[in-house]
């Protein structure tokens, strides 16, 4: 099979596409035909040698966690799927066993990690791990859903987002940020997002941004902002969070899941407990989720977000792409 492997982390640049053997599925495990594969800001960060998850030592290295597509083959003591089975892969790796798993949810688990390996013609996964595709669903929408709208669903369910709700999402033409927009929107709630590119905020509207504010300065934004809001999706960190903060009502909720914008962020220790403010921090969702985010999907209440497809042998120019931050939503390659 062909893959698009990281073999330098220096970057775009850094992508060949690769022989490597057909995976053979050993118990609890299946094979997945990938047709589509989302990339993630995560993947460009190892791809550019910021990630401590994949060293020199470690390439060449096949990324890739959204992955869609059919099973070709399942393993022994499999009965959750079988070839031909559509599906969508949950990118979550947890241990099963730990307290968290236990209570749930289960992106909380103490040893958390995420799937790599659908930047191929075939990846190996775990079965329990497939989701159900509906014959509605497309691979490439399907392959946008887990990490951008699964983490935006997370976010907004954490603030308790409700119809007439006001919702800042700083940096609202990303993944996450489209995302959160669009599953604020389909809630009922109102959204002020935030980019640099007015031509870019103005596709996002398309997609049910109320108001856009082109800015990236933390001091012209909070000046842009009107009145308080109920809650903030910052996956940007940084000086980001301290705008939230200062943007939120009373009881109002900052969930905080990136930090694209910086790794390290301030905020006003008097405003948090005598408002009542929450800060909360999260990464990804459930297995759940994304079955609630196909099953909208497949119904057409969702229409995910799609930029642009890419063939396996364009992968490197599918992460330039991003680098570049020209994209509104997702970027999807086609093995």
């Amino acid at each position: 099979m062909r893959v698009a492997a990281f073999t330098d982390l220096s970057g775009p640049d850094g992508v060949s596409v690769l022989e490597q053997p057909d995976p053979d599925p050993g118990p609890g495990e299946a094979v997945v035909d990938v047709e589509a594969c989302a990339i993630n800001r995560h993947d460009l960060w190892i791809l550019e040698g910021a990630s401590a998850m994949v060293d020199p030592e470690d390439l060449p290295f096949v990324a890739g966690l959204d992955a869609a597509g059919v099973v070709s083959a399942v393993g022994p003591d499999v009965d959750a799927v079988e070839p031909g089975d559509r599906v969508v892969l949950c990118p979550n790796e947890t241990c099963g066993s730990c307290r968290f798993c236990r209570e749930g949810p289960e992106n909380t688990c103490a040893e958390f990690s995420l799937y790599h390996g659908g930047l191929a013609e075939k990846a190996l996964v775990e079965a329990d791990r497939l989701v159900d595709r509906p014959d509605s669903l497309s691979a490439v929408d399907a392959a946008a859903l887990p990490t951008a709208y699964m983490t935006a669903l997370r976010m907004l369910d954490l603030a308790d987002v409700r119809a007439g709700d006001r919702v800042f999402v700083p940096g609202a033409t990303g993944g996450v940020g489209v995302a959160a927009v669009q599953l604020a929107d389909f809630r009922g709630a109102e959204t002020i997002g935030t980019s640099r590119s007015a031509e870019k905020l103005d596709r996002v509207r398309e997609l049910g941004l109320d108001r856009g504010i082109e800015a990236v300065d933390p001091d012209a934004i909070r000046a842009a902002v009107d009145s308080r809001v109920d809650a903030v999706m910052n996956h940007l960190g940084g000086e980001y969070t301290e705008l939230g903060q200062s943007l939120l009502r009373r009881a109002g909720t900052m969930a905080v899941c990136g930090r694209t914008a910086g790794g390290r962020s301030e905020f006003k220790v008097a405003d948090l407990f005598l408002r009542h403010k929450r800060i909360v921090g999260t990464t990804m969702g459930t297995q759940g989720d994304l079955e609630r985010l196909v099953s909208l999907a497949a119904d057409g209440a969702l229409v995910p977000a799609v930029d642009q497809t890419f063939s396996l042998e364009e992968t490197g120019a599918a992460f330039a792409a991003m680098a570049d931050r020209e994209s509104v939503g997702k970027l999807v390659v086609t093995p």
